[in-house]
């Protein structure tokens, strides 16, 4: 294994992964990052260390007392910054090279939108969306932040500003929520929002509805702080965003 400084697209690929996994299992044994190392030639180790290094960076960990590695490098600064001004663009860009470096870059879906996007612009959009989901994923460790619910093919990536809203951040984790699907149907038309202190808040005509369906499963809610994810904490200003321009109050 060489030792050589890490060039640009390892570091942008080793971002990938960390923004792709759990805090709690950033370590040498984990599958993912035995198989980033292999492909760009490194030890399982050195890729480990590097997440724990974008760790300490990530200001939701420092909110909560929790540090990643007590030193690292300029470069790491350069990359985080890199993806915090357009994350769309970067996302893509890592998204890609993983797949080539992978050997994986032909399963990219080949159709087109049905909104007239050119192919480029399809690809890039589905490329985007599934490193979203996977992102939101695995900040929440697959866990919906208001319910608890844990299985997979019930959670969605939400999106706290709109994605027509704010291209540069349509990848950003901090721009997302892990609801499962009736949560995540009803933050999107404005009839739960979360405040900016993590709490949710439910719609005036949600509290007008009867039934006991409606209490269960959206007014016992109300008020209840979600549980917060391991990094990547919602921005409180896109939280804002959302209750001011998409909740029904």
């Amino acid at each position: 294994m060489r030792r050589e400084n890490w060039n640009r697209a390892e570091l942008i690929l080793a971002f990938n992964l960390y923004c792709r996994t759990p805090f709690s299992k950033i370590h040498y044994s984990n599958p993912e990052i035995i198989a980033l190392a292999k492909l760009i030639g490194r030890t399982p180790s050195s890729v480990s260390w590097k997440l724990a290094n974008f760790a300490r960076l990530d200001p939701s960990l420092a909110s909560r007392n929790i540090s990643g590695a007590s030193h690292g490098s300029k470069q790491e600064k350069v990359i985080w910054d890199e993806f915090e001004q357009n994350w769309d663009k970067l996302t893509y860009e890592s998204e890609i090279l993983r797949l080539e470096l992978s050997g994986s870059v032909a399963s990219v879906p080949d159709e087109v939108f049905p909104d007239g996007k050119s192919r480029a612009a399809s690809v890039m959009l589905r490329v985007n969306q599934g490193f979203f989901r996977s992102a939101i994923l695995a900040a929440y460790n697959s866990t919906c932040c208001i319910t608890g619910i844990q299985s997979s093919e019930l959670l969605c990536a939400s999106h706290i500003m709109p994605w027509s809203v704010d291209i540069d951040n349509r990848t950003n984790p901090r721009n997302g929520l892990c609801l499962n699907a009736l949560h995540d149907r009803a933050f999107d038309r404005g009839l739960i929002a979360i405040s900016r202190d993590y709490r949710v808040e439910i719609a005036s005509s949600i509290k007008e509805c009867d039934g006991s369906g409606v209490r269960r499963l959206l007014l016992d809610y109300e008020n209840v702080q979600i549980n917060l994810p391991e990094h990547f904490r919602p921005n409180p200003t896109f939280l804002q965003y959302h209750y001011e321009n998409v909740f029904r109050k």
